[in-house]
């Protein structure tokens, strides 16, 4: 018998780009597989260059939904009276990176408090990484004015690494696991997985999430749809091979198909369970935040409960079947 849909208005769902990023992918993959049209919604997908463009389009009203960082919905997001943010389901707890020591230099650095005076190197400036690593240094009472930070690309921030140019590296996945599988780096910080990064800083956090605007509010009936999409994308990442997965998604999303294996197996644990997201993950976060670069003065930052709906994605689970 087949399939009947009932296709309500298209939600326009604003991503953050690149198209490769894992953060993301489990908007991808529901989109990619009918697992949204199999929950009676038309959803649009459309990427943004960076987290930034998502929280903006959220921002101007281009979006019904973005898929983006708490720190960009704060600094680019909903400011009008009214508008607000509120998080409808969580992604990831921190940026996927891990802060390596180049191989070289394994045996003088052993410790965050090593590193005043050493080089550190990024593939980015101003990447979401940057506030966590921040935050790393301050609650070893230290800061980046004491180190020297270099931005080398991706690329050259493995050849730096490789070479012991610099002492040490924020190595995005899945390259942090490859350089630490191979010996050729040793982990000092990590941030990719939910536990990791609880235990690194102590607290758990939450960096990518999906939005809405609380003066524009998608219907709780289609956010219960939306986050039961979510959650079965979720389940077909944790066991689906790459071949699987590669074959419905776009080819911008997959990129070369040996780097998207290892993007895949690097990455299957880097999402928060079911979604979720705690008024406390919020709060350590905003502070992680305001500690990098302060806000604008006239910014006014709700409560952490006040910012958090998720009560659709509480029924998605309750209706879940057991896995």
């Amino acid at each position: 018998m087949p399939l009947l849909i009932v296709l309500l208005q298209t939600l326009v769902v604003a991503v953050s780009g690149p198209a490769t990023s894992p953060e993301y992918l489990p908007l991808r993959v529901a989109a990619a597989e009918s697992h949204f049209a199999r929950e009676g919604l038309a959803v649009q997908l459309k990427t943004t260059r960076a987290e930034s463009g998502a929280a903006e389009a959220l921002a101007q009203g281009q979006a019904d939904l973005a898929a983006t960082t708490l720190e960009a919905i704060l600094r680019f997001g909903p400011r009008m009276p009214g508008q607000g943010a509120r998080l409808v389901f969580g992604l990831t707890a921190a940026p996927p990176v891990a802060l390596v020591v180049a191989a070289s230099h394994a045996a003088n650095v052993r410790s965050v408090e090593d590193l005043p005076g050493l080089r550190v190197g990024v593939a980015t400036p101003g990447a979401p990484e940057h506030a966590w690593f921040g935050w790393l240094l301050a609650r070893a009472g230290l800061s980046v004015a004491q180190l020297s930070v270099v931005s080398l690309g991706s690329r050259g921030l493995v050849a730096a690494i490789d070479a012991g140019d610099v002492h040490v590296g924020f190595a995005h996945e899945p390259v942090a696991t490859r350089l630490l599988q191979e010996g050729r780096a040793a982990l000092l910080a990590d941030f990719r997985t939910p536990a990791a990064v609880a235990a690194t800083l102590g607290a758990p956090t939450v960096n990518a999430a999906v939005f809405m605007r609380a003066d524009r509010k998608v219907p709780d009936a289609q956010l219960v749809r939306f986050a039961r999409a979510l959650l079965a994308a979720r389940q077909r990442l944790r066991t689906a091979g790459g071949a699987s997965l590669a074959a419905d998604l776009p080819v911008r999303a997959v990129g070369p198909m040996d780097e998207f294996e290892a993007r895949l197996a690097a990455t299957r644990g880097i999402y928060l369970p079911d979604g979720l997201v705690s008024p406390e993950q919020v709060q350590e976060t905003i502070t992680i935040v305001r500690s990098h670069t302060p806000l604008p003065a006239s910014l006014r930052i709700p409560r952490p409960d006040e910012l958090l709906h998720t009560e659709p994605l509480r029924q998605a689970l309750k209706a879940r079947p057991p896995r």
